[in-house]
């Protein structure tokens, strides 16, 4: 979990907030998040690949841009098991590298 955290430091902080609370109506909450907990495949792919156009996150629409990180598949197996559970969140998922390279765009 640590290296997820340092991770999330280098590469989310500035849109998603410390506490993980988002930025206001432009990025969504990871705290406590519906669409981080029921579409996982889809956060690993915006986290993957980047993502854009609306998504519905805690009855919210946000619709912005999220560029790809450039994260190894171990990267993003660590910041997700971090994400996952953190900020009061226990969704139960942990990801292994090889989780990670059998998702595609």
């Amino acid at each position: 979990m640590e290296e997820g955290k340092l991770i999330y430091n280098d590469f989310c902080i500035s849109c998603h907030m410390a506490d993980g609370e988002g930025a206001g109506a432009i990025f969504p909450p990871l705290a406590n998040s519906d669409y981080l907990k029921n579409k996982q495949i889809e956060s690993i792919k915006a986290v993957k690949y980047g993502m854009s156009g609306e998504i519905l996150v805690n009855g919210k629409t946000y619709n912005s841009v999220m560029s790809p990180m450039g994260l190894s598949d171990q990267e993003v197996a660590d910041v997700m098991n971090y994400i996952n559970n953190s900020w009061g969140n226990d969704y139960g998922e942990f990801y292994a590298k090889s989780d990670i390279s059998k998702i595609k765009p």
